[in-house]
């Protein structure tokens, strides 16, 4: 899922490895960075981000898996997700679940993704009212300082199931936190966001802290494509908050 679209494009993805990363990943696409319109909007990321400068090593959160509707929009993606970097940086460290309309029919899924690397689908069941935790640890640097490494922890508690993934990145700068509802991107830009309703995330944490409206660097990120409003974040406090689809 990855990044905001701060350039408005796909970025730093070749197109064999995007077509070979991407398809067994999910059929949502790949995630990005945040596309960056102007301050408080974005074309593919709603929610919050702590902007830094950093450095920030860990983030957390939880939320209830939406159920989309596939009759509104037949055909669309979103992506619910925890992350380090990507707001103004070229990497971003994440993991989270997916909801996506295929031709009329709901799709879900959970995934984690190195981003520029593409996405990588867990192959464990996830249904509309499934309790998600999800979280991202900066656990040092590695291969003689050359790399730094993290841990992507997904867990439904519901289902039973959690899986951890200790991966690498050369390029990450620990630059911002997120907590992200998402338009995911294909080679040719942000796909049609599918109706979410709504999802709640709670226990939004950063560095062992609750985020709250007062936390430093904090920024409100609405969703919005050529002018038009697609979703948009409550305030925040304790750290929770409601993240909500606008029908177009």
């Amino acid at each position: 899922m990855g990044a905001p679209s701060l350039r408005g494009a796909v970025p730093l993805t070749t197109i064999v490895g995007v077509l070979l990363a991407v398809a067994p990943a999910s059929a949502a696409g790949t995630h990005a960075r945040d596309h960056r319109i102007r301050r408080e909007t974005s074309a593919n990321w709603s929610g919050y981000a702590l902007t830094g400068p950093g450095p920030y090593e860990s983030v957390s959160a939880s939320w209830t898996q939406p159920e989309v509707n596939c009759a509104v929009t037949r055909s669309g993606d979103s992506a619910f997700w925890v992350g380090l970097d990507g707001y103004s940086t070229e990497t971003v460290e994440q993991t989270g679940t997916e909801a996506n309309c295929s031709s009329g029919k709901a799709v879900y899924g959970a995934w984690y993704e190195m981003f520029p690397r593409g996405s990588v689908r867990i192959s464990e069941p996830v249904v509309p009212g499934d309790e998600i935790t999800a979280s991202v640890k900066y656990l040092g640097k590695a291969f003689f300082g050359l790399t730094l490494r993290f841990e992507l922890t997904l867990s439904d508690t519901t289902e039973g199931w959690s899986q951890s993934e200790t991966k690498y990145m050369s390029k990450a700068k620990l630059g911002s936190a997120e907590a992200i509802a998402e338009a995911p991107s294909d080679l040719f830009g942000e796909l049609p966001l599918s109706d979410f309703g709504s999802v709640g995330f709670s226990g939004v944490t950063v560095d062992g802290s609750l985020v709250s409206a007062s936390t430093p660097a904090l920024e409100p990120i609405a969703m919005e494509s050529e002018g038009v409003l697609e979703a948009k974040p409550s305030a925040i406090g304790g750290g929770a908050f409601t993240d909500t689809w606008f029908n177009k």
